[in-house]
């Protein structure tokens, strides 16, 4: 069985003696009417795992609500405010570095989250060690090493990308639909101001039929490997 939430003890929390900790950022969203609400959630907790796997790393609980306002159109997102946002990592940096962890990294599975670079940036200013993963290079990356065919700009939301990966680690999670729920809208150069219902009725931006599981394994493969450089720049 595939836990979202770390179950691990803090026997085992001791014996790991991790130096960098693994925060989880999805959101609650539409995800047109084949994928969950929670579709970055699990994308970024199933990222957390495949790290923790791989390095010394403590996998905390995800954030599940985060700012999706540009999705408020769609039944059963919620959002929550920029400042909730900020402070609930702040807290949560505060704890770990008490906790005697002296990094963080901040996993995030919604593109909507802008305000978490502001927070990387602004706590490295400082005395702070954070990190944001994955980046957009990193994602590339793993676009190129998958044999995706779009392009992020294309494949924004709910796409090919996002249904590969819950096909490959939660596959039953996604409903069927997706095969024929293709839409492109390439120029959404007010989508700040008019928000996602500008330039989709159904919630889709990308071209979900593409999706593979082959595709999601080899995605996640690639993040796995993306993210020995960050931990080299965050120097644990």
């Amino acid at each position: 069985m595939n836990y979202l939430l770390p179950t691990i003890t803090t026997l085992d929390a001791k014996q790991n003696d991790s130096k960098v900790a693994l925060l989880p950022i999805g959101s609650f969203e539409q995800h047109g009417g084949y994928l969950p609400l929670i579709t970055d959630t699990v994308i970024a907790a199933t990222i957390c795992q495949e790290l923790a796997n791989s390095y010394s790393a403590l996998e905390l609980p995800p954030i599940t609500l985060s700012c999706s306002h540009e999705h408020s159109a769609w039944p059963g997102t919620i959002s929550i405010s920029t400042r909730t946002l900020f402070s609930t990592v702040e807290d949560v940096a505060n704890s770990t570095s008490r906790a005697g962890i002296p990094a963080l990294v901040l996993v995030n599975g919604h593109g909507g989250n802008y305000v978490l670079n502001n927070i990387v940036q602004e706590t490295n200013s400082t005395d702070g060690r954070m990190g944001l993963f994955p980046s957009s290079q990193d994602w590339r990356d793993a676009r190129t090493a998958a044999g995706l065919e779009t392009s992020m700009h294309e494949d924004m939301h709910a796409g090919e990308i996002e249904t590969s990966i819950l096909l490959y680690a939660h596959p039953k999670l996604v409903k069927e639909g997706y095969e024929s729920a293709d839409w492109i809208a390439d120029d959404r150069r007010h989508l700040l101001v008019e928000g996602m219902a500008a330039y989709t009725t159904s919630g889709v931006i990308g071209r979900p039929s593409l999706g593979s599981a082959e595709k999601g394994k080899a995605v996640l493969a690639s993040l796995v490997q993306s993210f020995a450089e960050l931990l080299r720049a965050l120097r644990v």
